[in-house]
């Protein structure tokens, strides 16, 4: 990849409204992070870009990533408590909190939970993908909507394992 090329991706990250972009070609992967900055009140963002081989063995841990991309929606939330632990969506889809539209949603607002619970569904190319809590606690925060899109490493609940 020249630079030109990745002048460009940087620029269609700042312009839109994607928080992160991953291109791969000829063994270099590319990745960029736009991080609205909460403090500057034009609404400009920081994107954080590198390039590496994608035959690395240390890239492929995509999941580290995940919580970068996620942490701007979680900080408003948390600012009341430190302690909330999210869970993420694993993959680009629709989110669904029951098994059917007249079914009782999986989990609900101050529900207790426990490590491997099904808390939803995230249905990704026709399949139903079934999201596990990864902690115990109570449902502090519920930050998506029945059948709304949402996005990889995207916060769906916050979890207060005190509660």
């Amino acid at each position: 990849m020249n630079e030109n090329y990745i002048k460009k991706l940087i620029k269609l990250v700042e312009d839109s409204e994607i928080e992160s972009l991953e291109v791969s070609s000829w063994g270099k992967k590319v990745k960029i992070i736009h991080r609205l900055n909460s403090q500057n009140a034009n609404g400009s963002g920081q994107v954080v870009h590198y390039a590496q081989p994608a035959a690395a063995p240390a890239p492929q841990p995509a999941p580290v990533a995940a919580p970068q991309a996620a942490a701007p929606q979680a900080d408003t939330a948390e600012s009341s408590s430190d302690n909330l632990v999210p869970i993420t969506s694993p993959m680009v889809g629709t989110y669904y909190e029951a098994p059917s539209p007249d079914a009782d949603p999986y989990v609900s607002l101050n529900q207790k939970v426990n490590v491997g619970q099904v808390v939803c569904i995230v249905e990704a190319m026709k399949l139903m993908n079934e999201i596990e809590s990864e902690v115990s606690g109570r449902i502090a925060k519920v930050m998506v909507e029945n059948a709304q899109p949402v996005e990889y490493g995207q916060t769906l609940f916050l979890i207060d394992p005190n509660g």
